[in-house]
């Protein structure tokens, strides 16, 4: 939740657990004794990397209230589509009965192959930069392959739950209607934001940003994103600063939306240091939070490099990038409000809601988004310019 290490939400997967639970998956070596070899310190989730032969899985335990079986279907269709486009995404491990996805009780489980390649970002925190330029620019390319590869998977979008990503609100032709919908599925948080100051905020801080993105965004066409590009869903050829991305990784926040708003979340997970600021005062002089911006020069001359974007995606993204958060911070203090049931975290996520817009108000935002329409508005990078120096 912030720079500290924090208790997990669920209890970590014991051995006797990991072991009862793969026995029904189709691994090379099934036969032989399942061994932990890692436990993932993240507070939303309970995973393990687990050896089993000569292989390794990565197997992965949700409370049905926050990923179901059907759900957690979605994102393995995508992931396989992907991997037949061609795309490092480690295999989606089925059962003996064909399933993907193990329900037991009030928990689901999730099985992958491990991602190729060097996981360098594993115990990164949230919105940590990447260590140099060179992996800001691979992660672009990355990233625009992605969207290539993505473009024409038919699913539709996933319904509003907790911990998601979604363009509702900023497609919608009334933003106050559609929060109040978004939150309306939830009672738990309907009755959070009941005792905050939600109508207020919103109409002071978020409709406006809303407003000005919703023409654009609402014109681009819409298609799945990976939903939390961030260096720490990447493995990597090498720890050198040149390295390029070999695997890609944790497609729970994965949805259709559009490429500009994927891009938007990649900027916004990684060039601002959000955590230098006082969560309670964020965006009113509490701390300070520059942006990084050859960070955010090098991820966009990566992408561009691969998919060029279009003039109304150019025009879009400064615009995108103040409110692409929106969704997901409100389905996080749903999280909070239902599932963990923890008052003092869907504050700091309504703290995020709300602050995270604001800061675009205030001198540094302002300044990073005015980079960006600039640096977009010069084309791609000059050849003979390279990203390959730490930061």
């Amino acid at each position: 939740m912030g720079k500290e290490l924090v208790e997990p939400d669920w209890p970590p997967l014991t051995d006797d657990e990991v072991s009862e639970v793969l026995g029904g998956w189709r691994t090379p070596d099934s036969a032989a004794q399942p061994v932990v070899t890692w436990r993932s310190p993240r507070p939303m989730s309970a995973a393990a990397l687990v050896r089993q032969g000569t292989v390794t899985v990565f197997l992965k335990r949700h409370h049905v209230l926050v990923r179901n079986p059907a759900q957690l279907a979605a994102e393995h269709a995508f992931a396989a589509h992907l991997r037949r486009r061609g795309q490092p995404v480690p295999l989606v491990l089925h059962r003996a009965n064909g399933e993907s996805v193990l329900r037991r009780g009030e928990f689901c489980y999730e099985a992958h192959r491990l991602a190729e390649g060097v996981d360098l970002y594993r115990d990164a925190v949230s919105w940590s930069p990447y260590n140099s330029r060179g992996h800001a620019f691979a992660a672009g390319q990355a990233l625009a392959a992605l969207h290539l590869a993505a473009a024409d998977f038919p699913a539709p979008a996933r319904p509003f739950t907790v911990l998601m990503n979604s363009c509702r609100l900023m497609c919608a032709a009334d933003p106050r209607a559609e929060a109040d919908r978004l939150a309306g599925e939830r009672p738990d948080l309907a009755a959070y934001l009941a005792g905050r100051r939600w109508p207020e905020d919103f109409e002071a801080y978020l409709l406006p940003l809303i407003r000005r993105a919703a023409p654009l965004a609402r014109a681009l066409p819409g298609q799945w994103g990976h939903g939390d590009w961030h260096p720490s869903n990447l493995t990597w050829t090498s720890a050198e600063p040149g390295a390029q991305v070999s695997g890609i990784f944790d497609f729970g926040l994965a949805n259709r939306t559009f490429a500009v708003h994927d891009l938007a979340i990649a900027l916004e997970r990684s060039v601002v240091p959000w955590l230098d600021l006082d969560p309670v005062t964020i965006g009113i002089g509490a701390g300070t939070a520059d942006a990084d911006l050859d960070a955010a020069a090098a991820l966009l001359d990566g992408y561009q490099q691969v998919r060029p974007l279009t003039g109304i995606e150019a025009a879009a993204l400064p615009r995108v990038l103040p409110v692409v958060h929106l969704e997901y911070a409100l389905s996080e203090a749903g999280y909070f409000t239902s599932v963990t049931r923890s008052p003092a975290d869907a504050d700091l996520a309504y703290e995020y809601l709300i602050g995270h817009a604001r800061w675009f108000g205030q001198p540094q935002g302002a300044a990073l988004l005015e980079f960006l329409g600039q640096h977009l508005g010069r084309g791609l990078r000059p050849a003979g310019v390279t990203y390959d120096r730490p930061v």
